[in-house]
This record gives C-alpha cells, structure tokens and sequence, in this order.
C-alpha cells in the first residue's frame, strides 16, 4: 500500500525550493521569537505553554498541514497532470495511502522538530513541556495531514478553506470559544499531551478517550473519503 515512485514524486512536489520555503517561514519565526522571548523573560514554563500552544500548535501546524496536505495532490489535480499518475499501473487506494503518509512526514517534520527546540529554548524542557507539545504536534500532523489531503481532492479553493480552517477555527474558535473546542483538532492533541506533562499546565477541554476516537475517526474517514474521491476521477479511455 506503498509506492516508492509515488513518494517520490510527492516529496519533489512538497520541497521545492518555493514550497520549501513557504514550510520553513514557520518554523523559523518560532524559533526566533523564542530565543528572543527567552533573553527577555528568562525560563518561564507558563511562557512556554503560551507560546507553544498559541502559536506553535493553535497556528504553525495546522498551517504547515494545510500546505502539506493540499499540496500533496491538490496542485496534480488542478492541472491536469494526475491523469498520468492515475495511468500508471498504481491501485488508487495505494496513491492515496503514499501521498498520505508524505503529507504526514512532512508536517511532522516542519512542526514537531521546531516544536521541540523551540521548547528546549524556552524552558529547557521543564515540567516536560517541550516534549509534550512536540507529540501534539505529531499527532496532530496526522489528523491534519489527512484532513487536507481529503480537501485537496474534493474542491480547487483548497488552500484557501484549508487556511480559513486553519486561522479562524483552530487558531481563533478553537482557542477561545468553549463550544468549539471539542471539535478542535488542536483540543485532541492537547488532550494527549497533558499526560506527557508533569503536573497540570497543559490542558485539554477534551479527554483522551474521546480524542483518541475522534482523532481516530477523522483521520480514517478522511483518508478513506479522498480514495473514494480519487477513484472518481475518470480518465479519457475510461469513459
């Protein structure tokens, strides 16, 4: 359920030298803010959580997500050129599944790793903070990942609902507004992370069991939707 050549091209597709940088904008300004917020304020752990879930988790990963997923198959499909990967001898399901799992290393990559430095810089780790956040990001990166893959394939305007979702939802509702934070990705992810930490200063409006199962949930529905919907795509000599 894996194809090489498939990753490959994906990987090429995602890391090139615009994308790249477009990945890396986040994850650098993190890392800038928290070596200055650490000369500033020295290590602080409620800083960290701050910074760390309102702007590392509530903003960078559902952003690089959306750049991640919608990039991984929504750019082939705008143009045209996935016609010639779906003419390739590669079961759908198996195209979907790769680009899934691409979609997914790179978010992880560019939101787990500035994640944990940043973290490291804050506070050194304390209370196990930097690790917490940095599984939140890493579970989160799936939900994401899968979720905007799924986007890719349904609708042109990817990037922009993905980025709506991304700045108004997690970063705005899902922070603030009580009622939408059990339908937070970033909550779910919160909620694995409170029992990294030792003691209580990452919280969750979510509790584990339920986010497993809706992390869970949406991540299978998502993946197994967007092959249904590459499965679809109709080429000329099938019609």
């Amino acid at each position: 359920m894996y194809d090489p050549t498939v990753a490959r091209l994906t990987y090429r597709a995602l890391l090139g030298r615009r994308r790249a940088l477009i990945l890396g904008a986040l994850p650098l300004l993190l890392i800038v803010i928290s070596v200055a917020v650490r000369a500033l304020s020295g290590a602080d752990d409620q800083v960290a959580v701050d910074l760390l879930g309102g702007f590392a988790l509530a903003t960078m990963v559902p952003i690089i997500g959306v750049i991640a997923g919608t990039g991984a198959i929504g750019p082939e499909i705008d143009d045209g050129s996935v016609v010639y990967l779906l003419a390739k001898p590669v079961k759908r399901p198996t195209i979907m599944l790769t680009k899934l799992i691409v979609a997914i290393a790179v978010t992880m990559a560019f939101s787990a790793i500035p994640t944990f430095l940043a973290g490291l810089i804050l506070n050194g780790n304390g209370q196990q903070i930097a690790v917490a956040y940095t599984v939140a990001a890493l579970v989160a990166s799936i939900a994401y990942a899968a979720m905007f893959l799924l986007l890719g394939t349904v609708t042109r305007h990817a990037v922009v609902f993905g980025l709506v979702y991304a700045l108004v939802w997690e970063a705005l509702f899902g922070s603030l507004v009580d009622g939408a934070r059990t339908l937070s990705v970033q909550q779910w992810a919160l909620a694995v992370a409170h029992e990294v930490t030792e003691g209580d200063l990452v919280t969750s409006d979510v509790g584990l069991p339920t986010a497993v199962i809706l992390l869970t949930v949406v991540t299978a529905g998502a993946t197994w939707y967007a092959g249904q919907k590459l499965r679809t795509l109709k080429l000329a000599g099938e019609e």
